[in-house]
């Protein structure tokens, strides 16, 4: 079980150095996501099943799809063409 937790500690704190790492702002996103989904988990471990629930429905749900529909708005992302932006496309 303590290899479980230092997994998790580590998925964590990797998915927190890339998303800042990361160019691609719909990659970053996603990685977002897969964080809070991690923290849930942890929370779950902890045994405070409300918290769990709260970081699920905040951070890995209403947070994200805010943050999807703001790219989207501000045509950072582009859906039809494979989540790339504008930029990339003329490369």
């Amino acid at each position: 079980m303590q290899i479980l937790h230092i997994m998790l500690l580590a998925f964590v704190l990797i998915c927190a150095v890339s998303v800042s790492a990361t160019k691609d702002l719909l990659i970053s996103l996603v990685i977002f996501m897969s964080q809070s989904l991690a923290m849930s988990v942890i929370w779950i471990m902890l045994q405070s099943p409300d918290l769990a629930i709260t970081e699920a429905a905040v951070g890995a749900g209403i947070t994200s799809l805010l943050l999807f529909v703001t790219l989207k708005k501000i045509h950072a992302i582009d859906v039809q063409k494979g989540g790339r932006g504008h930029g990339e496309d003329q490369k």
